[in-house]
């Protein structure tokens, strides 16, 4: 039985094998949002902001790059149809996500969707939900999972720090 460590608004996706109507136009408005200038397909840079805010996290540049060469090419450049986007989401939504709390848990500290975490942002959560614990505490953990020292923990930083220590457990 798994429990959810937190609930962000909307942004919670629950673990399922079909995804609704809603899911389809929630997927349908992501797109929409995304498609700057109105173009009718998602460049590259798009499918990212697009993943974002559907699923929560920033996609590796080699998932990205594997998308986009089932893509059309307009230009000599891979572009997304909204066709094509509905199909790879609704796919992306529908798998039974094990990671889906640690991706949760992300999502409520980086409250912007910018795909990584800094100092600030943690500050900021946990003067909400800790505000007993002290600064420099917060400041030393960073440090700890920040394992590039880019004063940014990405995702995949996170997500390292989070099954590191549940298998300690």
């Amino acid at each position: 039985m798994t429990t959810t460590l937190f609930k962000f608004g909307g942004y919670q996706l629950p673990a399922r094998q079909n995804i609704t109507e809603e899911d389809k136009k929630t997927i349908a408005t992501v797109f929409h949002e995304c498609d700057q200038g109105q173009k009718g397909y998602l460049s590259h840079e798009d499918v990212k902001v697009a993943f974002v805010s559907l699923l929560g996290y920033k996609p590796t540049k080699y998932e990205v790059e594997e998308l986009m060469k089932q893509t059309e090419i307009i230009d000599g450049t891979p572009r997304m149809a909204f066709e094509h986007f509905i199909q790879v989401m609704s796919s992306k939504m529908s798998v039974v996500d094990r990671d889906d709390e640690i991706r949760q848990t992300f999502m409520v500290f980086d409250m912007q969707c910018k795909g990584f975490l800094t100092i600030d942002d943690l500050k900021k959560a946990f003067s909400h939900v800790a505000p007993h614990i002290a600064a420099h505490r917060v400041e030393a953990a960073f440090r700890e999972v920040d394992r590039d020292a880019d004063g940014r923990v990405s995702y995949k930083d996170f997500e390292f720090m989070m099954k590191y220590h549940l298998e300690d457990l």
